[in-house]
């Protein structure tokens, strides 16, 4: 088990002081069997009155509310977290779906629902066509096809850190040759999701061991990559940007159908000052030894929403 602290911190700088509207905040480490929060915190400069929610995905929303107006809003999130996968998993696949094509049960596939569909427009087939150069056979085995994609997708694709906004879609990152984690993710979603798999877009943190390889994309910076629903495994994790196959390495924060729908951070401001002057957004993920980790604990901490 790693025991882990991520120190998240997101400020803004306006030109003039401005009224702070809502702003939605997805922030807080999903729990799962490889990942336990033990403590989350979130701080706010000027203060912010929360109110937790959980969105159809489960993923915790905070939503923050200003009162002062202000020319700077700063907020840091915390987050205490014991990470526990495998650095080989071995994935326990039904026998039904060891290889591929296999038909859902009727169940999965209606709950999977639009995490089954295609969410860009491909009308002369061009990602299809250059999925089914992934398919040596058929039937052929689903895990080592599933692999192959995300290994062609890292082979196809260059990586490529971006601050901007927004998300390429899957022919455009294909046409360019080149990508952000959120782009390499997307394209691998698209691409498996042609072939019938359920997928799903995940954010997060990595992780990079220390003495580990050096991955493609800055360990401790947000991260973006894919889990696909296989029958008797369930979410496979794969990041098509470092090749790697389970969450070993990876804090996932939010799911969903869409890259779009997991920004950590959004809102809205009003004031006569134009766009922020300025974003920062620093990031840190660091190994807790027995003793730094007990000095987390903090009677006064208010509780971590479930």
């Amino acid at each position: 088990m790693t025991r882990l602290m991520i120190d998240h911190a997101t400020t803004y700088h306006y030109r003039s002081t401005v009224s702070l509207g809502p702003h939605r905040l997805m922030l807080r480490p999903r729990e799962t069997r490889d990942l336990r929060l033990v403590s989350f915190d979130l701080e706010f400069s000027p203060a912010a009155e929360l109110t937790w929610s959980h969105d159809v995905s489960g993923n915790a929303i905070a939503e923050a509310r200003f009162a002062q107006a202000a020319d700077r809003l700063s907020i840091r999130s915390r987050a205490l977290v014991d990470l526990s996968a495998p650095v080989w998993p071995v994935f326990a696949i039904a026998a039904e779906a060891i290889s591929w094509p296999f038909a859902y049960a009727p169940d999965d596939r209606a709950d999977l629902g639009a995490l089954l569909e295609p969410q860009y427009a491909d009308p002369s087939g061009r990602l299809s066509a250059w999925v089914g150069g992934f398919v040596m056979s058929a039937p052929t085995d689903t895990l080592s096809l599933l692999k192959d994609i995300a290994n062609g997708v890292a082979t196809a694709i260059s990586y490529q850190s971006r601050e901007t906004e927004g998300t390429q879609g899957p022919l455009e990152t294909l046409d360019r040759g080149w990508g952000s984690c959120r782009d390499l993710a997307v394209l691998m979603a698209e691409a498996v999701r042609t072939l019938g798999f359920g997928a799903r877009l995940v954010s997060g943190y990595l992780y990079e061991p220390l003495g580990a390889s050096p991955a493609f994309a800055t360990p401790g910076s947000t991260h973006a990559w894919v889990e696909v629903f296989v029958p008797g495994a369930g979410w496979i994790a794969f990041d098509p940007t470092n090749r790697t196959v389970g969450s070993a390495n990876l804090i996932p924060v939010a799911v969903a159908r869409r890259i779009s729908q997991v920004s950590p951070v959004s809102g809205s401001y009003h004031g006569t000052g134009g766009e922020p002057a300025g974003l920062t957004v620093d990031v840190g993920v660091s190994r807790m030894t027995c003793a730094t980790a007990s000095t987390q604990s903090d009677p006064n901490r208010a509780p971590t929403p479930m």
